[in-house]
């Protein structure tokens, strides 16, 4: 068979008989005739090999290859829309504003790259980067005040739709000449007795309940702190070993060995609010986070 030749139109009368489910509805929400989308449904299911509505007496409804074909309608719609939006703004020089809001363990490095990559992506994208800890961001998401988050939490509200990115492990950082350099991993035992710094934003202790692990050890909280950078300083002058993530950048002098037995790992996701509209230019900002090559 060739190429298919659907046309912007045809979408557009196809997504509104989705949703009406009655022709004479569905064309005077699209301003046309009955007779002309009609048509134009007709011509899609010649198209598609097949019906995609199938009318009995006074109801009309989706055949199994329409609802199949609905999602991706949708995304047809979506991106067009977006495309159309970021257009406009490269016209007359607008930006879209958009709050990311970034949990404040992640990497600044893997943040850069991400940056790098939408500014390719999405030059005019107006964007705030808004940090904190995490439950801080999920409340932030449900208030509306960022529109859409960096997370990597083991449970979240219902509300809280995830879309997972990376993987990334849970090490012990220590100084150099530390017994634990020797080790290829760290079990958790081995943190009995050990000085102990707390950073406190830090999801650690949710990753590890969530495993339903129970440990027989105690460490020795020595300091606790809310920057990363104090709690490094710390690690380095000896006072102390701290759980960190395996992408998060340390100063030179201290060195990671990755947590074992249990392992404990976090999946970084893009977090959005359920039921809460995608304007265009937030379409194209989540498009570019689902497309970016984490790896690197």
């Amino acid at each position: 068979q060739g190429a298919l030749t659907m046309e912007m139109h045809q979408v557009r009368y196809f997504l509104a008989l989705c949703e009406t489910l009655n022709f004479t509805r569905a064309a005077e929400r699209c301003h046309v005739s009955q007779p002309s989308l009609t048509r134009a449904i007709k011509k899609l299911e010649e198209e598609f090999g097949g019906e995609l509505f199938r009318r009995e007496r006074n109801l009309t409804h989706l055949t199994e290859l329409g609802r199949s074909l609905r999602q991706h309608m949708q995304d047809v719609a979506s991106a067009s829309e977006a495309a159309v939006a970021h257009a406009r703004t490269m016209r007359h020089g607008k930006r879209a504003p958009i709050v990311l809001g970034v949990m404040s363990t992640l990497s600044p490095a893997r943040l850069s790259a991400l940056l790098r990559h939408l500014r390719e992506r999405v030059p005019n994208l107006d964007l705030t980067i808004a940090d904190a800890s995490g439950n801080g961001l999920v409340e932030q998401l449900m208030q509306g005040d960022v529109d859409v988050g960096l997370l990597a939490l083991p449970q979240l509200p219902d509300r809280i739709n995830v879309r997972p990115l990376f993987e990334e492990r849970y090490m012990i950082a220590f100084p150099r000449g530390h017994r634990f350099e020797q080790m290829n991993g760290v079990p958790m035992s081995e943190l009995h007795g050990e000085d102990y710094l707390v950073r406190l934003h830090c999801e650690f202790s949710d990753h590890f309940d969530a495993l339903g692990g129970l440990h027989d050890f105690a460490t020795r909280v020595r300091h606790s702190s809310e920057r990363e950078d104090w709690v490094q300083a710390m690690v380095l002058a000896g006072l102390g070993c701290a759980v960190m993530p395996e992408h998060l950048p340390v100063l030179p002098g201290i060195a990671m060995r990755p947590i074992v037995d249990p392992a404990v790992v976090r999946t970084v996701s893009l977090a959005t609010v359920a039921g809460r509209r995608f304007t265009p230019p937030l379409k194209l900002l989540v498009d570019a986070v689902e497309r970016f090559d984490w790896r690197h």
